[in-house]
């Protein structure tokens, strides 16, 4: 999940069809909201709210703080290193403030306040900033994302034969870890070649990290970007993204509806699990449309985020680093999924969470990804995150 967690892909599946149900009426395409719309030049994707009537009702978010502090100690954590100042002056946010922000924050969560009074208090210290979304009127599109957990092996076996490979040694990164390309033999950096590329030519032989047993299970760990790992002897090993082949990220789910394979109706990840089960053999044609490829490293403790800091369920999100400063304490307003009895349901939803993280499909003002956890039912609900709102940023005044 560091630097760049592919997420888009497995938060769609599920939701893609909810999206292309038939219409009571046509639309014209220009008419469908533009959730990856690059800003304007010059334009910031965060605008101050200057009129108290427009920032948000924070009480009910006031009341469930759970793991609130943890997260924001982890992006203390980030703040402390000097490469996280590169990011600031953020307009007139500096790293100071970003950091000044979150210790205010917590003085506020030890200070036993809660609900109305913890509202108000906020409301009263900390300015208020929302993102300018897609539209430049605050719609953003939420998905969400999460770590699947995956049997598999440090060693290839008759039935783990599917890895995950380890950064390769010639991958050439950019100040800011973007991938600027590979290094050949006569020191010229080229373009990284396309996962097909990578994947028929066996060039990356050697590299093995973990075996999996099933070629589609590495795929949603590409787009995940980190998993755990089951051994045979039951301990889970944890895997993190170490880096991609600099490719753009290309969906799945959509190119599969397209070509006639699972309808737009039925598409969701179970779907798409169960029609390569029984197609096995068209894994790797269906998933080499993507030409994004990752490479991972092993990682101890919790996932991490592009802060190289553990993410926390519900409390970390991952949004475009390129046009929000990183680390910092946000409001999400939107609605999400959750499960009562077995049966998974949506709710509006107001909650405080960390901007720590980034992937591949999130671009723009107009996205965000809520990290929804590990494990099978983390992925259902992350599959079922599909929802716009509104997304806030809080500074310490």
């Amino acid at each position: 999940m560091k630097k760049t967690i592919l997420i888009l892909e497995l938060v769609l599946i599920a939701l893609f069809s909810a999206s292309c149900q038939k219409p009571k009426k046509v639309k014209r395409l220009e008419e469908k909201p533009q959730y990856d719309r690059p800003l304007p030049p010059g334009q910031l994707a965060l605008r101050k709210i200057t009129n108290p009537a427009d920032i948000p009702d924070f009480t009910f978010a006031c009341h469930d703080l759970m793991n609130l502090k943890k997260a924001a100690q982890k992006s203390l954590n980030y703040l402390s290193k000097p490469s996280s100042k590169q990011f600031y002056p953020y307009g007139e946010i500096t790293h100071d403030k970003a950091v000044a922000s979150l210790k205010a924050f917590i003085e506020l969560l030890d200070s036993g306040q809660r609900g109305s009074q913890l509202n108000e208090t906020i409301r009263q210290k900390f300015d208020v900033y929302i993102s300018v979304g897609c539209d430049d009127m605050g719609t953003v599109l939420f998905t969400g994302y999460y770590t699947p957990i995956f049997d598999g092996s440090l060693k290839r076996t008759e039935k783990f034969q599917y890895p995950l490979y380890k950064q390769p040694p010639d991958i050439v990164k950019g100040p800011k870890g973007e991938i600027i390309g590979r290094k050949g033999a006569d020191g010229q950096i080229e373009p990284y070649p396309s996962r097909k590329i990578l994947e028929v030519s066996d060039s990356l032989r050697g590299q093995e990290l973990v075996w999996l047993g099933d070629a589609f299970e590495v795929y949603i760990a590409h787009v995940q970007g980190s998993a755990k790992i089951r051994l045979p002897d039951g301990k889970l090993f944890g895997v993190g993204y170490a880096a991609s082949n600099g490719h753009d990220y290309k969906s799945l789910s959509k190119a599969m509806v397209e070509q006639g394979k699972i309808s737009a109706e039925q598409m969701s990840l179970s779907a798409m699990i169960a029609y390569f089960k029984k197609h096995p053999e068209e894994v790797g044609p269906c998933t080499q449309l993507n030409p994004r490829f990752v490479f991972f490293m092993a990682e101890k403790g919790e996932p991490r985020g592009s802060l190289n800091e553990e993410v926390t369920k519900l409390r970390s999100i991952a949004t475009d680093k390129s046009i929000f400063p990183p680390a910092n304490l946000v409001f999400i307003s939107t609605r999400l999924p959750y499960e009562t009895g077995g049966v998974i349901a949506e709710r509006p939803y107001t909650g405080f969470a960390l901007d720590q993280d980034t992937g591949g499909a999130i671009r723009a003002a107009g996205r965000c990804d809520v990290y929804m956890g590990q494990g099978d039912k983390a992925g259902t609900l992350a599959g079922r995150t599909y929802q716009e709102g509104r997304l806030y940023y809080l500074f310490v005044k």
